[in-house]
């Protein structure tokens, strides 16, 4: 395992979209590890293989201090509620803004193995889970607000 970069907003690569996995391999398994490992080490809860410059349709989050959930190829099914706190980024180093989010989602998703799976997610970790979602499709959570969109604009000039 290894720690990768994280690329920071303003590079272009943060908003294209991720394309689907489809090989169930030891090259997946090795990115998620990596992308774990650079996650805990930048002090994150949730990494989006966009971050580290991999268009695939990945994300991991920590669901509780020490456990994480590896999601290959999410799809969000259903969303109930609405509620708005306080996000941060990877990516959008030392910047934080309130962002509306389901207050619960239902998702299904692969493993690395290719198994198929649905969860349900609620409040915090529901949060994460869209969030890194967005990321897949080229959104980042300063897209939301415009406190955010006038924080990116310092960063981006066609968005």
């Amino acid at each position: 395992m290894s720690v990768r970069n994280i690329i920071q907003i303003g590079n272009a690569t943060l908003r294209k979209k991720s394309k689907p996995v489809v090989n169930f391999d030891e090259d997946l398994g090795a990115l998620l590890d990596d992308m774990r490992k650079t996650m805990v080490e930048k002090g994150g809860v949730g990494i989006a293989g966009v971050q580290v410059g991999v268009l695939r349709r990945v994300i991991v989050v920590e669901v509780e201090e020490g456990e994480y959930l590896e999601l290959v190829n999410p799809e969000i099914i259903k969303t109930k509620g609405v509620v708005k706190d306080t996000e941060g980024c990877l990516s959008v180093p030392d910047f934080y803004c309130d962002v509306k989010r389901p207050k619960y989602v239902s998702v299904k998703a692969f493993d690395r193995k290719g198994n198929a799976f649905t969860f349900e997610a609620k409040d915090y970790l529901a949060r994460c889970v869209c969030h890194e979602i967005d990321h897949l499709n080229g959104v980042l959570f300063v897209d939301y607000t415009d406190e955010g969109k006038k924080y990116r604009s310092k960063f981006e000039v066609d968005v």
